[in-house]
């Protein structure tokens, strides 16, 4: 009983402090972002911290159940009173922070002023990549094909009084220098994030289904970290197995694949809780793998 009341203790914790650190980072992030576009979007701080926020819900549920699985199978206490410990906190921060964004939710996002587009000086660029050729419409939109100041990275500005199809630019936009699995991973984390808010707003029942036996899933797989007496490999097997879960989840929920899900099951009522369902059907499946494991090895102990 000590012990689960220090997981729980533990994962409380380690919830909250990533949830808002997180969160922080992910604020300024984007308030970095949002200054850098031309031109500026009708943003507020309460619209970014809202984004950030369900960005940090998203990513702050896997890693607390990944520190507090790993906490458990260190101290010996991974048992099923442990996992029902886990599984229940994790809900129970996921819905009341999900609960609390969603009643900000109606504030209004048009409270900075807006430069209108298309006057003299025009800058044409792409948002997605900050270092990137940039071309200056002197004119404006009255004229697109009229003088114009283009920029290149790295090269002198260069002035042209017309258009012309001559002109050879680089590529548009540049290669970004993060690695790509990193804006992978923040990329499903959004888009899981993003999944979580369309459950909540179509009804409790639809988000208790889905993040409910999304949590039994990931909670489940807390038994695959016990393959090495090492606790820092146990942690980074058990970051893989998540990031493979993750991806795969936004997988199944692309357009493509629902329809491809719904066809297969003839539009049935079920369909729309084919992909919960498969999260029971793999998290039994696991479970019940490692209690079988379990018995057989406490056989071969006793013999």
């Amino acid at each position: 009983m000590r012990n689960l009341a220090k997981l729980a203790l533990f994962f409380c914790s380690t919830f909250i402090i990533t949830f808002l650190a997180v969160t922080a980072i992910r604020f300024l992030s984007l308030r970095v972002e949002w200054a850098k576009i031309l031109p500026a979007r009708p943003e507020t701080t309460m619209t970014m911290m809202l984004a950030a926020a369900h960005w940090a819900l998203s990513l702050s549920l896997l890693s607390s159940i990944i520190i507090a699985v790993n906490y458990a199978v260190r101290r010996s206490c991974l048992a099923l009173s442990t996992i029902l410990c886990v599984m229940t906190l994790s809900f129970f921060f996921c819905f009341g922070i999900s609960f609390a964004l969603h009643q900000w939710k109606p504030i209004p996002s048009a409270g900075s002023p807006v430069t209108q587009l298309g006057g003299r000086g025009l800058i044409l660029t792409n948002e997605l990549s900050k270092n990137e050729t940039a071309v200056v419409l002197l004119r404006g939109t009255a004229e697109p094909l009229g003088p114009r100041v283009i920029a290149i990275p790295d090269q002198p500005l260069v002035y042209h009084p017309i258009a012309s199809s001559s002109i050879t630019l680089p590529p548009v936009p540049f290669a970004d220098d993060t690695p790509w699995f990193l804006r992978s991973i923040s990329m499903d984390i959004r888009l899981n994030a993003e999944i979580f808010q369309q459950k909540f707003a179509e009804g409790f029942f639809s988000y208790f289904i889905y993040v409910g036996l999304f949590i039994f899933l990931l909670c489940s797989l807390g038994y695959v970290v016990k393959f090495s007496v090492w606790p820092l490999a146990n942690l980074f097997l058990a970051a893989l197995v998540f990031r493979g879960v993750l991806a795969l989840i936004i997988f199944l929920n692309t357009p493509e694949m629902q329809d491809i899900i719904g066809s297969f099951l003839n539009n049935m009522a079920l369909a729309a809780f084919a992909l919960p369902l498969l999260f029971a059907g793999f998290g039994l499946l696991v479970n019940l793998y490692s209690l079988l494991a379990f018995a057989a090895k406490r056989r071969d102990d006793d013999d």
